[in-house]
């Protein structure tokens, strides 16, 4: 049965991780080719969209305008954005300047022959096959393309994360070796009472 429990595990583990990857922040250096709005169809159950504005009708696919970012990495592989507010929902970044982001986007946009370059920060996956854009949350000039950039946000949060999950994970154990393993020893004590009663009883009929 131990394999079960490595399945287990290993499936929080990856959804855990997932989670994590599609929500935390991400950097990424890019140089911005276009800014436009394009009418999206989108089912308002989709995780990967912006929850629908106040008053839009959710008993069916709903189109409406989205911007995107295009943007261009260095080694020549593109990335696209879009670009909604989050509002109070999920991920809780709290984003209502999408139109502002729009505009500092549209003003950073160079050609290959006078790159700006650009550290869009992000959250989410492109995933081509499902429509599906990462969210850029703000643009900021660099230097070029080679800046280091250190997730201090990321490897804070994360810190925070294991400390919490073994703060957690010592007063779980903590409780039940005071609480739950007593009441098994005592379960087991009864259960063996009871065993030991019907032995007996079947030995007197003998």
């Amino acid at each position: 049965m131990r394999w079960i429990s490595w399945i287990f595990w290993g499936v929080l583990l990856a959804f855990l991780a997932a989670l994590l990857h599609y929500n935390l922040p991400k950097r990424e250096i890019v140089r911005i080719t276009g800014v436009e709005i394009k009418l999206e169809r989108i089912d308002p159950n989709s995780v990967f969209w912006a929850a629908p504005d106040t008053g839009t009708p959710l008993n069916g696919p709903v189109e409406r305008d989205v911007r995107f970012i295009d943007t261009v990495r260095a080694d020549g592989g593109v990335m696209v954005f879009r670009n909604e507010d989050t509002g109070g929902g999920w991920p809780p970044y709290f984003k209502f300047d999408s139109a502002n982001l729009q505009a500092e986007a549209r003003n950073l946009v160079s050609s290959s022959s006078d790159p700006q370059w650009v550290a869009m920060r992000y959250y989410g996956w492109r995933l081509p096959l499902l429509s599906v854009y990462p969210n850029a949350l703000s643009a900021k000039p660099v230097a070029g393309p080679d800046v280091r950039l250190i997730p201090w946000f990321n490897i804070v949060f994360l810190l925070l994360l294991v400390a919490v999950i073994w703060a957690v994970g010592v007063r779980l154990r903590r409780w039940s070796r005071h609480h739950v393993s007593p009441w098994l020893d005592r379960g087991d004590r009864r259960v063996a009472t009871w065993g030991d009663a019907i032995r007996r009883r079947r030995a007197a009929r003998k």
